[in-house]
């Protein structure tokens, strides 16, 4: 049996709500869900409850999306 101790932390990027093992603290891991990697942390790293970083967030994935998609010829 693991004696292992778990945090929940938020994805920055898909939001999805993480169990994360506090021997991971400080390191780099990926979102199971997303597969995108940040940095393991128990406190918030953004204020997700703001209007603005809501705002700040949908254009900065517009952003990606549009700067993903092949250009016309």
């Amino acid at each position: 049996m693991s004696g292992a101790t778990y945090f929940s932390q938020e994805c920055p990027t898909c939001g999805r709500q993480l169990q994360v093992r506090l021997a991971y603290l400080g390191k780099t891991v990926s979102c199971q869900h997303c597969e995108r990697e940040f940095e393991a942390s128990p406190s918030p790293q953004k204020a997700s409850d703001s209007g603005e970083y809501l705002l700040d967030r949908a254009e900065e994935l517009l952003t990606s999306v549009e700067a993903s998609r092949p250009r016309p010829r």
